[in-house]
Parts: structure tokens; C-alpha cells; sequence
């Protein structure tokens, strides 16, 4: 997988990988664009059906690599490589223990769910297949590194595009009108907003800019000024109703890229959860987000599996051996232990 360039919306190489994978292994698995949906081969319909789902794509390489991102590399126990901690180890973990638990006498569905275009909240990846998976999945884990520990909130995102609009002058008169001034006290608001109601599983809405861009030259008095937010939401406050709060207190127009990426949050006495706690496996509420937003609203779901998110995206990206076989181990454990 790491040797096929996976980038997002370019998935086919590595799509084909696990396609074969999975026919080789006696399934019939379906790919719908760069997607694959596979079924165990006790599926019974009418039993509850639980998907284990991670991603395909990854990001580009960031700068920094000192080995080609692309040309697996084995040291010291760790696999070097693009996508191999985010999400390549949740992936074939997740493969693995779909494999080793069919036909085991599990008294449910297993669906095994390989999904694109993930790092992009893209429409060719879960948006695509969802409509056909809400009429099978009971519910789902959501593969991402997390050091196996179970996510069991996610802060959903809002990604906003703003402009403060003022009028052109001379900087040396005093004329005009500074967009600039008029973003800095907009910023100044996001940055120190607080929402009223705070999330008992996910804390604070937070609001932090993170790119802006004005001013032709010296000069001229800038009659535009564009930035771009990343607002993380709780369940307290849907994407939406945060979008209003927010165009109801800054003067610049803000434009959300998407509404769709919710905060998401999980029963704690769902069977996933009561099996997790009695595997003794650690809860948490994460920061990040993922597929979850996606799927927020059509069944529960927890996010968990080998790595560490802090490597994501990162140069030198690697996953540990020993992390992806306790992630196929762990994976089984709870398999097992579930109970709808």
C-alpha cells in the first residue's frame, strides 16, 4: 500500500490492492468508484451489522523526508513510509482481525469498509457510499491512530473563508477605508469568543485563524482582506448555529466550506463502549476529526486503532511492528467481546 501513491481522489492503485487482497482471500468484495465494501461470509440479514471502516488515501509528503515517502523502509522495528501511521496500520489491522473473526461464531455482521478521499472530506469517499451503508451498519469503528485507545466523542470542523471588505486610498492621506483594521478586530473576537455552553465530553468550541492574505503594495490602503478560520465544534453547538453566532459578531463575510462535519459523540453504555471498558481499554474524547463527521447521524460510531496521530502528516511518517500486531490483537479482543 505504501508503494502505490494514494493521494486523494487518486486512490486507484492501492483500491485495486485490497481488492484483490480480499477476493484472493474468498470475499466478494464491492468497489464503488476508489471505494470497497466487503461482507464476512456469515453475513445474516437482519442481524445487527457492525462496520470496521479506515481510509486509502493520504496527504502529500510533507518536506522533510529523508528517505522516499513512497519506497517502504524497515528499521529498528518501524515500517517507514507515506500513510503507513495515517491510516495504513488501521486499515490492514482492521483487514486482518475482519478475517480472523469470520466464521467464528460472532452473532453479528461484520463489514469491512475501505474508504477515499478522507483526508479531503471529499464527495467520492464516505459521502459516496454512506446512503447504502446506513440501510446494512448498526453501527462502526472507525479506524485512525489513536495508540488503540477508543475515541468515544470527536469535535466536529467548520472551515471558514472570510473577507473583510474596506475601500482603496493612498497610505500617505487619509482616506480609504483599511480592511486589515477591520480583520484585526474580527480576529481579535475569534480568538477570544467564548461559547456559553461548555461540552462535558469535548470542552470548548474553539475558533483559531489560520491564514490571511491582503495588500498589493506599500503604498496602497488594502480594500480587501480574506482569512480563513478553523472552528472545532461540540455537540452543543452545530455547525450551523456556530456559523450564526459568528456571522452575528464579526463585520467580515464568512463563507463555511462545509456544514456537514458535526461534533459526534457515542452512547457510553453502547455494547462497543461496555465491551472496551471491559477489556479495559481506555476512552477518550478527541480533539480531531475524521470519517466520524461524516457519518454523524447515521449510526454511532468510536474511532480507534495503532499509531499515534501525532505522526500524521508529519515527514518520516512510520508505524511500529509491534503497534500494528497489538492492533490486530486488540481489534479481535473487542470483536469478541461485543454484544448488540
Amino acid at each position: 500500500m505504501i508503494a502505490a501513491p494514494s493521494f486523494s481522489g487518486d486512490e486507484k492503485k492501492v483500491s485495486d490492492i485490497v481488492f484483490k487482497y480480499l477476493k484472493d482471500n474468498g470475499y466478494q468484495p464491492e468497489q464503488i468508484g476508489n471505494n470497497i465494501i466487503a461482507r464476512c461470509s456469515d453475513f445474516v440479514e437482519g442481524r445487527p451489522t457492525l462496520m470496521l471502516n479506515s481510509h486509502l488515501d493520504t496527504v502529500k509528503p510533507a518536506q522533510g523526508w529523508l528517505t522516499d515517502p513512497f519506497r517502504p523502509t524497515s528499521a529498528d522495528g518501524k515500517i517507514y513510509g507515506l500513510g503507513s501511521n495515517d491510516a495504513g496500520a488501521s486499515l490492514v489491522s482492521l483487514l486482518a482481525a475482519f478475517i480472523a473473526t469470520d466464521n467464528s461464531g460472532l452473532t453479528y455482521n461484520r463489514l469491512f469498509v475501505a474508504s477515499a478521499e478522507e483526508e479531503i472530506s471529499g464527495p467520492n469517499g464516505m459521502y459516496l457510499i454512506l446512503p447504502q451503508l446506513k440501510t446494512i451498519v448498526t453501527a462502526g469503528i472507525v479506524g485512525e491512530p489513536t495508540g488503540m485507545k477508543m475515541a468515544i466523542a470527536e469535535k466536529g470542523l467548520l472551515v471558514l473563508d472570510c473577507e473583510a471588505e474596506g475601500k482603496t486610498g493612498h497610505a500617505a492621506r487619509a482616506d480609504g477605508i483599511n480592511a486589515i483594521s477591520i480583520a484585526m478586530k474580527d480576529i481579535e473576537w475569534l480568538h477570544t469568543y467564548q461559547f456559553p455552553e461548555k461540552s462535558p465530553l469535548l470542552g470548548n468550541v474553539k475558533m483559531t485563524v489560520t491564514q490571511i492574505q491582503a495588500g498589493t503594495q506599500h503604498n496602497v490602503i488594502p480594500a480587501s482582506c480574506k482569512f480563513v478560520v478553523d472552528v472545532r465544534t461540540t455537540e452543543k453547538y452545530s455547525n450551523q448555529r456556530t456559523l450564526d453566532i459568528i456571522r452575528e459578531h464579526i463585520s467580515s463575510t464568512a463563507t463555511p466550506r462545509s456544514l456537514n462535519k458535526n461534533a459526534s459523540a457515542i452512547d457510553e453504555q453502547h455494547p462497543i463502549v461496555v465491551a472496551a471498558r471491559k477489556l479495559g481499554i481506555e476512552t477518550f474524547f478527541s480533539p480531531t476529526t475524521s470519517d466520524q463527521a461524516v457519518i454523524s447521524g447515521a449510526f454511532p460510531t468510536v474511532k480507534m486503532g495503532p499509531g499515534d496521530s501525532a505522526r500524521s502528516h508529519t515527514a518520516n511518517e512510520f508505524i511500529a511492528m509491534n503497534e500494528i500486531e497489538n492492533g490486530i490483537e486488540g481489534y479481535i479482543k473487542l470483536l469478541k467481546e461485543i454484544e448488540f
